[in-house]
């Protein structure tokens, strides 16, 4: 069960800091995943691009 040191570690978070910073941390770990995913997405995009156009020329 590796998640148990997850969980105990969350919990002495909360009772420490507080429950809006572990909600900020959670939504900015969410938020960098989500930027990752858009800048492979956007490089596809634009080697596909790129490909397209050097068959157009």
């Amino acid at each position: 069960m590796t998640d148990i040191p997850a969980l105990s570690f969350t919990l002495k978070l909360l009772e420490d800091v507080g429950f809006p910073v572990l909600v900020t941390m959670f939504l900015l770990i969410r938020y960098e995943v989500r930027m990752e995913r858009l800048e492979q997405h956007s490089k596809c995009l634009t080697d596909t691009i790129k490909e397209l156009r050097r068959d157009i020329l």
